[in-house]
Formats: structure tokens, C-alpha cells, sequence
């Protein structure tokens, strides 16, 4: 290993669904070293810990050599996608019910309380009548079913005091996390601005919990250096800023890939795939930089306000839930959305317990609905488990934090639907077949238990077909068709990505019968072939697995990268802090120009004057939240944008809008 005295060593860590990895890297030398430890849910430490004690063992790195420590994690991302998180409480300042009807607001609440109170402001920032009366009486109850309460008022990115007010009172009498929605953007649309604070607030338990446990393990290693954490858009905040705005987190992960696959490959156009366990994220590199999302990300089915790569991420990975399509006479496979621990993973961690109920499933004369199934808990704390229903409640108690086979946990089928719902709360793990356990089978993986993913194919090949005659005749056909199945799936989210980059329909295109038969590669006489303009770049673990078959099903060239398996934490370490944030200022009447900038609503008599104290307060609303999220040297740009008409030749001003964006290294220990 070179001398690594004369530059700071950064240490980079990516929490994903099934992995954690670690990364020591300086600019000199790289990739000094790294390793992969399993993702430890009930206590995220434990996994942390595993990953960075292998890599500081192997050199001769001292912890207090170093300076950095960034983090990516797609643990955000992946409880959107699968519908997890704490049971939130919404409160509505100057909207009415139909409201939750738009932006997919009441999808998104599900069965949480939501509580509506008069207030909010106009166009122009003017308060309207507010009264918090009916939100203090429901106070009490909601304090003990929920974990955090979400605020949007109407017109707050005009003036955010009703929000502010109603934060205090609830901070004051419950003691929760509360999320503001002007705290997470400056954009109209109050129903998606809601939609955004909800996932906000349902997010924070599960984000304070990693960067606690990194801290407390950062803290007990002798590691005394910042801690940074990827944003959504490659960005790097400290980690107290990314505790209060969890949402920023969502594509954390993906975006540090994309960073991570620039470095380590050169290329500044191609198509980055990412492969984790419980997701797959594709995005578009353009000119050595991720295109960013416009309209911002949309994860889970839903369209935030979070600006992010433009990373379209799928319920896809080496850890989906294997299913039948139960439509057809011959059955099809399909993959995901929702994540399973790969029983060859449950019996790696628990041993013959796991075995001893596959052994036994196998050996019965009659195949059995829930057969190579299991139950856990996830270890999360006692609070996230409020709000439950009785069935809920008592099927729960029953359940520990040993595996339990869901034939003789569960007394009926119906109760299956009632472990989903512990499931969708992030209490429960649900074991199953996965595709890593088809590739266990098939030889092409082997760092978990072998045995075990064999029994749950030899269990799956024997569900029935349509015509009530066995799935497959050998566990390794089923392991062979889920294999097969992960590649054509994976090929297809790649084309749905880059048509969809060509502003056309991707699912729609995908679904089309010519690109299934160029995918399928049918022999017939008109044949199809299909062409992409630039590489595409395989990231993950089991990236090498599958990927190069991935490629060559699309017909261009993949690669694969030496260090694939750590490219989120590697990008982790090479990004840079960026913030921004934007004033608006409008003409309420003649003479009036309305700067409206945060929590600084100001009138001033003439426009010019208006829009430089408007850019005077975001240099300062700008330095300070770069000094906050990490950098002590900000550089900050002012982009405006001013609106205005000619009638009868008079100039009319009708709106100007100014963002100010900060950027600069990470301050780094010394």
C-alpha cells in the first residue's frame, strides 16, 4: 500500500437493504480497501461496525487518520418503495377534504390521521382567518398512535407562519418530530408539497436510527470526524441536516452510484443500472453528470417535490419476492416489488432451525400454500408498533425475533393478508424463495446456505400449474426460469428508462409485442433487433452475475467495473455540498413589490430595490445553509429570472424568482 500520510483518507459507507459496504479511499491512492458486511435492521450498528472494522484490520490505517466519513444509504428508497414507515398524523391548514384527492395524497396516507384547521395565506403571502382550536383537542390521542406529525398550509412558500405556529404547538404539547412542508420546497402545488412532508415524517425514525448508530459506532472506534450523508441529487449534507429532511435521502443511494460509476469508469455518457437486493435504480449519464429530475423524484408510484437524479428505481433486485402469474394455464414468473430475506440468508443467520421446517415441508405428501415461508420481527423499537389493530396487535405478540415457518404460525390463510399489513409497517420480515436463492442453486453464488435456498426450490417447483400439474420437474428448472427471469426483467426496466428519456411511454413501448420479440430473440423471418447509443454500466454486487447478460440481450457492450460492489460508498466520498434556496417577489398593488424569501416576507416601493434585498437575503439564507450542511468555504451563485409585460408600451412587472445555490468541499477533521 503507497504511503498515505500526505493526503486525508475518507472513509466511505453505503447502508443498502441487504449489504452495508465500506470504502477507505484517498485521492492519491483510491481504493486503499473495502468490504461488505450483511445490513443489520434491528440494530444498523452492528452491520456498520462488521464492514469498516474488516477494512481498517486489513491496512495500516489508524482511526483518528480519518478525516471524512460520508454515507449513502437506499434504506429511505426502499421503505417508499415497499410502502414501510412510521404511522404519521397530517395536519392541514387551509385545505379542505377534497384536496387529499390530488397528487395521490390519500394513497399515500393510507388509514393515518389526518386533521384539518382554517388558516394558510393567498398568493401574496395575507394571512387568513386561523384557529388551532380543534387541532389542540386532538392533540392528546393523536400523541399516542402516531411518531411524528407532517404540516403543509395553503400558500406556505409565501409565508410559512401558520406553519410555524401550528410546529410550535404541536413540539410544545407532544414532544414528536414535526416536518414542515416550506422546509422541503419552495414550489407550488399544495396537495404534492403535502404529499412530500407526509413521507417526510415518516422517514425521520428510520434515519435517525442509522445516523445514530453510525455516530454511536463512529464515536466508540475513535473515529472523531464529520459525518456526511448523500442527498437525492449526489449532494453532501452534514448528517444533522439529512435527520430533518429524511425525504432528501430518497435516491441517496442511487445517486452515490451514479457519482461512484463516473469515477470509476470514465465514461460521461451511458446508462447506469444499479442492483441492490430489493431494488434496481437506472438513470442516464449525460456529459460526465446525472440528468436531474425536473418535476422531481418519484419513488414508491409517487411524485415528490425532492430534487434528484433522474433515477427511475423498480421493486427489482436479487432479493425479490418470487410469485406466480396465477392467470395463465402456464404459469409465468414474476419479480417483486417487495422484498424477501433470501432463505438461503435466514439459514446462514439461524441455522438448523430454518432447515429443520424446509426438511420437513419437503417431505410431506402434499404441497402447502405457505411452504418456504418465514416470519421475524425486524427488531425496530416498541413505539413503531402503535396504532395497531387487535388481529394486528396479538398476531404480532406471537411472532419473535426467530424465524417461525408461516404454516404453524399462522392459523388460517386470511392471516397471511394481516402479516402484509405488519410487513407494510416495517415490524415483520417475511423469508422466502428470491432469485439470490436460484443463483445459490445454480452454482453462481455461494456466500450464503446452499441447503436451504435448494429446499425452497425444490418446494417452489412444486406449486401447480393451471392445468394442477407441478410448476417445474427439478429445483434447478425453477432456479434456471428465475434466473432467466431477473435478466429479461432487468433488460426491460433499462428500455423503459431510456424511452422514457426519449419522452415516450417506456412501460407502454416495453410492453410493445416488437421489443418483446427483439428481447425474446424470436427466430421468425421479419427479425427485430434493438440498439442503444451508449454503454451500459452494471453496479452492484451481484452486478456481475447478472449483467453481462443483461448487455447482451440489449446488444451493447456492459461494463462492469472492478470495484461495482462499492461504488455507492466510493461515490459517497468523491461529491461536493450543495444547497440551494429561492425568493419570490410579486406586485401585490401599485408601488408594492412583496419579497418573500423563507420566513422573510418584506414590502418595498420599488423593483430594483426589491429584487437586490431579495438576493441579499438569499446570499445569507444561502451561506448558512451550506455552513450547515458541511462546507465552511460556500460558493454561491444567483441565477433570476424576471417576468414581466409591455402594454401600450408601459413595462409591467408580474413576478421574479431568484435561487441562489451554494457549493463547496466538505469541511474534512484536522
Amino acid at each position: 500500500m503507497a504511503d498515505t500520510t500526505e493526503t486525508a483518507i475518507f472513509l466511505g459507507i453505503d447502508t443498502g437493504g441487504t449489504y452495508t459496504d465500506a470504502v477507505l479511499w484517498s485521492e492519491w491512492d483510491g481504493v486503499i480497501a473495502k468490504a461488505k458486511a450483511l445490513t443489520t435492521r434491528h440494530d444498523l450498528s452492528v452491520g456498520i461496525a462488521s464492514a469498516v472494522e474488516r477494512i481498517i484490520e486489513e491496512t495500516s490505517i489508524q482511526p483518528a487518520d480519518i478525516r471524512l466519513v460520508s454515507m449513502s444509504t437506499t434504506l429511505a428508497t426502499n421503505a417508499l418503495v415497499e410502502g414501510q414507515g412510521g404511522r404519521i398524523a397530517l395536519v392541514m391548514v387551509g385545505f379542505s377534504q377534497g384536496d387529499l384527492e390530488k397528487a395521490d395524497l390519500k394513497s399515500a396516507l393510507g388509514s393515518d390521521p389526518v386533521v384539518f384547521i382554517p388558516g394558510g395565506h393567498d398568493v401574496y403571502g395575507r394571512p387568513q382567518p386561523f384557529d388551532t382550536a380543534d387541532l389542540l383537542e386532538a392533540l392528546p390521542g393523536l400523541a399516542r398512535e402516531v411518531t411524528g406529525f407532517a404540516i403543509c398550509a395553503y400558500f406556505a412558500v409565501r409565508n410559512p407562519e401558520h406553519e410555524i405556529a401550528v410546529r410550535d404547538l404541536i413540539r410544545n404539547e407532544t414532544g414528536l418530530p414535526v416536518t414542515c412542508s416550506h422546509e422541503l420546497s419552495a414550489k407550488l402545488n399544495g396537495p404534492r408539497r403535502a404529499l412530500t412532508t407526509v413521507l417526510n415524517a415518516r422517514l425521520i425514525a428510520m434515519i435517525d436510527r442509522l445516523v445514530a448508530a453510525t455516530e454511536g459506532f463512529l464515536d466508540r472506534s475513535g473515529i472523531h470526524a464529520p459525518l456526511m450523508v448523500v442527498r437525492g441529487d449526489g449532494a453532501l449534507v452534514t448528517a444533522a441536516f439529512a435527520r430533518h429532511r429524511p425525504i432528501e435521502t430518497i435516491l441517496s443511494g442511487p445517486a452515490a452510484s451514479l457519482v461512484g460509476a463516473r469515477h470509476m469508469t470514465g465514461l460521461d455518457n451511458a446508462i447506469v443500472s444499479d442492483i441492490g437486493g430489493t431494488t434496481t435504480d437506472v438513470a442516464v449519464l449525460d456529459n460526465g453528470r446525472p440528468r436531474l429530475d425536473p418535476n422531481g423524484a418519484t419513488v414508491g408510484g409517487f411524485r415528490t417535490m425532492v430534487e434528484a437524479v433522474a433515477m427511475r428505481t423498480f421493486g427489482l433486485g436479487g432479493d425479490s419476492e418470487v410469485s406466480l402469474d396465477d392467470n395463465a394455464m402456464a404459469p409465468s414468473i414474476k419479480l417483486g416489488p417487495r422484498r424477501l430475506v433470501p432463505l438461503s440468508l435466514l439459514a446462514a443467520n439461524h441455522g438448523e432451525s430454518v432447515l429443520s421446517h424446509l426438511a420437513r415441508q419437503v417431505k410431506a405428501a402434499n404441497a402447502g400454500r405457505l411452504d418456504g415461508r418465514f416470519a421475524l420481527r425486524t427488531g425496530v423499537p416498541a413505539q413503531m408498533a402503535s396504532g395497531l389493530s387487535k388481529s394486528e396487535a396479538e398476531l404480532y405478540e406471537r411472532i419473535t425475533n426467530d424465524p417461525q415457518p408461516l404454516d404453524r404460525l399462522l392459523a388460517s390463510i386470511s392471516q397471511a393478508a394481516t402479516v402484509n399489513r405488519l410487513v407494510a409497517r416495517g415490524l415483520v420480515h417475511v423469508s422466502g424463495f428470491t432469485p439470490s436463492d436460484a443463483c445459490h442453486v445454480l452454482g453462481l453464488q455461494n456466500n450464503w446456505n446452499a441447503e436451504a435456498a435448494r429446499f425452497g426450490a425444490i418446494l417452489y417447483a412444486r406449486r401447480k400449474d393451471g392445468a394442477g400439474r407441478p410448476l417445474c420437474d427439478t429445483p434447478e428448472e425453477v432456479a434456471h426460469r428465475t434466473y432467466d427471469a431477473l435478466i429479461r426483467r432487468s433488460s426491460e426496466v433499462v428500455l423503459e428508462t431510456v424511452f422514457a428519456e426519449d419522452e415516450l411511454d417506456g412501460p407502454e413501448t416495453v410492453a410493445s409485442l416488437l421489443v418483446q420479440r427483439a428481447l425474446s430473440g424470436d427466430g421468425r423471418i421479419a427479425g427485430v433487433t434493438l440498439a442503444i447509443d451508449r454503454p451500459l454500466i452494471g453496479l452492484g454486487a451481484s452486478a456481475p452475475v447478472y449483467y453481462p447478460a443483461v448487455g447482451s440481450m440489449l446488444g451493447t457492450e456492459c461494463v462492469v467495473p472492478t470495484d461495482t460492489d462499492v461504488a455507492n460508498a466510493l461515490g459517497a466520498v468523491v461529491g461536493q455540498v450543495r444547497v440551494s434556496v429561492e425568493a419570490h417577489v410579486s406586485q401585490p398593488a401599485e408601488g408594492v413589490f412583496r419579497v418573500m424569501a423563507g420566513e422573510v416576507v418584506k414590502d418595498l416601493p420599488f423593483e430594483e430595490e426589491a429584487i437586490a434585498f431579495a438576493e441579499t437575503v438569499l446570499r445569507r439564507q444561502a451561506s448558512a445553509l451550506a455552513l450547515e450542511a458541511g462546507t465552511d468555504e460556500a460558493h454561491i451563485v444567483v441565477v433570476k429570472d424576471i417576468s414581466a409585460a409591455t402594454v401600450e408600451d408601459q413595462r409591467k412587472f408580474i413576478e421574479a424568482v431568484l435561487i441562489a445555490t451554494a457549493s463547496g468541499r466538505p469541511r474534512i477533521a484536522h
